[in-house]
Order: C-alpha cells, then sequence, then structure tokens
C-alpha cells in the first residue's frame, strides 16, 4: 500500500511470548507433561489439573529452576521473593474458572538480549527485558468440521508455561524476528523447552504502535502468530496500515487484530474499550517462593555454554567461517556432534607422519557435515538424535578421505553405506572395493590404453587445449570405475603426452 513521505512516524513495539516447558509432569500436579506428543485426548490428567473439587496444586521445582535459568541467560534481577495468584477469567479451556498466574512479583524482572543489526555495520540493539513469570497453560479446544459444539482436550491444561515480556525497544518486523529466533535458541541451549513455534510450544503476540513525536501512539496487539516469518510479517504490514491511517487523517484504534497467512494481512478481532479485570489475588494454596537469589548462585554453575559464546569460541578454537559456524551454533545437536568430530580428528593429526593440518581435516570434516550429511538427513526424514554413525567413525571417514584412501565420488558412496548401516568406514571401503588406485604402474598402463583409443583428443592437448586432458583423466576413471586418483591420472597423462 502506498505511503506518503511528508511526515515521519516512529514505531514502538513490544512483545509477550508464551513458552511450554520440558518438564516430567505438569506445574501443579504430577501428571505427564506430554508436550511434543501425539496423545489421545484426556490421558494426561488428573484431579488437579481438570479442577476438581478440594484438590490443591503443588509447584513444580523443575519449572521453577527452568524460568531462573532463563532469566540468568538473559541477563535479568533474580528475585528474592516471589509468589503465585490467581487470574480469574471464563473460558471453557479453563477448568477451574481460573489461572494460577503470577501478577506483581514475578520470579524475574529486568534483563536484555542483545541482537545483531542486520543493517547497520558492528551495531548491536539492546531490547530490555521487562519481567519474566510462570504461570499453567489452559487446555485446548477442538471444532469438529460442520459440528455445532466442540471438544475440550485437557492434555495440555497445567503444562508449565513461561511468558517473557520485553520493554518497547524493537523498532521493526526483522529486529522482533531476530530476537525470537535467539530467546529460541537460548532456550534450547539450557534444555528448557524447544519451543517449536509450529506445534505451539511457543506463542507470540506483538504490542505495536506508530507516533509523529514524543506521545506513544495507541497500542494495537497482533495475536495467534505461529512462526518467525508471520512475526516479521505482521509487523511490517502493521507499521504500514497504520502509517496510512495516518496519513489519512484518521485516528487508530485500541483493539486485537489477528494475522492471516494467506492474504499477508491482518484484521479487528475485537474492540478493546478498557482493561479487562482479572481481579488477581495472592492464591491461597500455594506458599510464596523465598531465597530465589540464593538458589540462582546455585544454577548458575549447571550454566551450560550459551550460543553467543560458542561462536566466539569456535571462531577462535577452528578457525572456521562464519556462515560455517552459524550453522553449527544453530544446531546445537550439530554442534555437539562435530566437537566431538574434531577432538578425533586433532588426535590423529597430532600423530600422524607426516603431520596433518589439523584445520583442513577440520573444515573437510565440516563441509561433510554440512552438506553431504544434512542432505542425507532431508532426505530420509530421519532425526540427527538418531544417527548411526559415531563421531569416531565420521573423523575416521574424514581421515581415509584426506588421505586419498577413497576419491571424493568413492567418500559420499561410503557415507551413504555408513548412514544407512552404521558401519565403519574401512569395513565399508573394503566390501565395496571403493579404494582409490594410487599405484602409478598400474595407472600407466591404463592411461596408454586411454590415448590410444583417443586420438583426436590427444591432439587437441598436444595443441594447448587444457580441457582435453580432462576428458582424458575421465576415461580413465570411468575405465577404473572411478577408482584411480585423479590427481595422479593427470599427473600421469602429462608425462606421457610430453
Amino acid at each position: 500500500m502506498p505511503v506518503s513521505e511528508n511526515r515521519q512516524y516512529n514505531s514502538t513495539i513490544g512483545l509477550e511470548i508464551h513458552v511450554e516447558l520440558k518438564t516430567k509432569s505438569k506445574m501443579f500436579c504430577d501428571s505427564p507433561n506430554g508436550l511434543g506428543l501425539e496423545n489421545e485426548p484426556n490421558v494426561n490428567i488428573c484431579s488437579v489439573c481438570t479442577g476438581q473439587p478440594g484438590t490443591l496444586p503443588v509447584i513444580n521445582e523443575e519449572a521453577v529452576h527452568m524460568v531462573l535459568k532463563t532469566g540468568l541467560a538473559l541477563n535479568a534481577q533474580i528475585q528474592n521473593f516471589s509468589k503465585f495468584d490467581r487470574k480469574n477469567y471464563f473460558y471453557p479451556d479453563l477448568p477451574k474458572g481460573y489461572q494460577i498466574s503470577q501478577y506483581d512479583k514475578p520470579l524475574v524482572l529486568g534483563g536484555y538480549m542483545d541482537i545483531d543489526s542486520s543493517n547497520e555495520i558492528n551495531h548491536v540493539n539492546r531490547i530490555r527485558i521487562r519481567r519474566v513469570h510462570l504461570e499453567e497453560d489452559t487446555g485446548k479446544l477442538i471444532h469438529p468440521k460442520g459440528a455445532n459444539y466442540s471438544f475440550v482436550d485437557f492434555n495440555r491444561a497445567g503444562v508449565p508455561l513461561m511468558e517473557l515480556v520485553t520493554e518497547p525497544d524493537i523498532k521493526s518486523g526483522s529486529q522482533a524476528r531476530k530476537f525470537c529466533q535467539e530467546l529460541q535458541l537460548i532456550l534450547r541451549y539450557l534444555g528448557v523447552s524447544d519451543a517449536d513455534m509450529e506445534k505451539g510450544q511457543m506463542r507470540c503476540e506483538v504490542n505495536i504502535s506508530l507516533s509523529g513525536g514524543k506521545e506513544l501512539g495507541t497500542k494495537v496487539e497482533i495475536k495467534n502468530l505461529n512462526s518467525f516469518r508471520s512475526v516479521e510479517r505482521s509487523i511490517d504490514y502493521e507499521i504500514k496500515r497504520q502509517t496510512e491511517e495516518l496519513e489519512a487523517g484518521k485516528k487508530i484504534i485500541q483493539e486485537t487484530r489477528g494475522w492471516d497467512n494467506t492474504t499477508s494481512n491482518t484484521f479487528s478481532q475485537r474492540i478493546k474499550e478498557e482493561a479487562y479485570d482479572y481481579r488477581y489475588f495472592p492464591e491461597p494454596d500455594l506458599p510464596p517462593l523465598t531465597g530465589l537469589d540464593k538458589l540462582a548462585e546455585k544454577l548458575l554453575a549447571e550454566m551450560p555454554e550459551l550460543p553467543k559464546a560458542k561462536i566466539k569460541r569456535f571462531a577462535q578454537e577452528y578457525k572456521l567461517p562464519d556462515e560455517d559456524i552459524g550453522i553449527l551454533v544453530n544446531k546445537k545437536e550439530l554442534g555437539d556432534y562435530f566437537e566431538c568430530v574434531a577432538s578425533e580428528l586433532k588426535d590423529w593429526a597430532q600423530e600422524a607422519e607426516p603431520k596433518i593440518d589439523t584445520k583442513k581435516a577440520t573444515k573437510l570434516a565440516v563441509n561433510y557435515l554440512i552438506t553431504e550429511m544434512q542432505k542425507l538427513l532431508v532426505q530420509t526424514g530421519i532425526a540427527f538424535g538418531d544417527l548411526k554413525i559415531t563421531p569416531e567413525n565420521f573423523a575416521e571417514f574424514t581421515k581415509l578421505t584426506m588421505q586419498g584412501v577413497v576419491s571424493s565420488s568413492g567418500a559420499q558412496t561410503v557415507l551413504k553405506e555408513m548412514f544407512k548401516t552404521g558401519a565403519d568406514p574401512s569395513r565399508v571401503i573394503q566390501d565395496k572395493r571403493l579404494a582409490q588406485v594410487s599405484d602409478e604402474e598400474e595407472l600407466e598402463k591404463t592411461a596408454a590404453e586411454v590415448i590410444s583409443q583417443n586420438p583426436s583428443p590427444v591432439q587437441d592437448f598436444k595443441k594447448g587445449k587444457e580441457k582435453a586432458l580432462m576428458f582424458l583423466v575421465g576415461k580413465l576413471m570411468a575405465f577404473t570405475k572411478g577408482r584411480a586418483n585423479p590427481k595422479i591420472a593427470e599427473e600421469i597423462f602429462r608425462r606421457l603426452l610430453k
């Protein structure tokens, strides 16, 4: 839609992000947390999470630890005192008629995340965190097609739900997307959630307003954003929509809008004339939490290496290109696997005679991991955690390829067989007769035969046409079924055709 350039508007954007935590049991009972599993409806339930009279909640300690670790990872202040509150509202998938949440005393206050700006060189945007609190998730409504009724599945009811609220520091859709992506990666490194947006494990809401001066504009909320792309595109669309409205002299109304992926625009859901009164009051059945700052000190010792620290270390330790490091860090399992492979290669390179360049060996391993290995995983649909190739065997595969025991085309055959069976690479090479032929006497006999059968390309090469030599090498490779060492073959042809 066209936008006038007569006036510059400032966008103010904040995010509310809900994350389902990967605990063993639910937030206030011992029912299994079936997060991410395809279960029959209403099997992971009990009298507590379905709100039966006379039942009492018990705080899930593991969930509290997860929120505190998230706060530590986000440079936040861990509160000494925290409590739970009842948030009262009625909805069919809320079995108790209220939600146990946190109001004025959350587990975490403050904090920030620094994200790299894609628009400016060496510029970092700091997005401040307002709060992180813990609550229970609701159930799920199921609407049969064509029916005038709905079912309720309470499997999700009571699952620990962490809510993170940012300050309105975000200025664009791309910044919001970057924030969400980096938060997801941190959560996965901490092991607190898989944060898969497509499965509803991470859900985003956007609060956005535009203004032409120092005063903030009217806030519009965008709900039901289930992908990073939707977060970015909905913000960009809403900035254009509100700009056009203001340029036309219209007033922005406070409302909740949805996002339609099909039409790529937001649409009005309901107008907010005044804030809903949730009648918060302290949860009488749960004790307040104290000494959390001391607990946080203990949890700090359990914190894993986080993505930004790993990026820095990989650059210093392995001297890899930024693009490769990004892939290894963004896919944690792949990065951990690579480090095991690199350790094996380092030991081998130090003992090899003659000495092997560890950097070259490492780079070769990375190339196969992020190209051929990833291709096989995508083609087969196998999860990385189910990979049959051990890091030790992959390191041996890299070593044999680097030593020229097997050709590059043969290496792909070896890797495919290893991927399928988990077999040792040396055994695969032996069983499938893939060892590269480097015996010069044997190759010279074959080369002489290729020369006698291809007089025209031979004459072309003697006239200075280098492509003709590659043709002859290709013929020799075909004759030996890809087992000849191409570098040695090229040297032999050059010597014979002087």
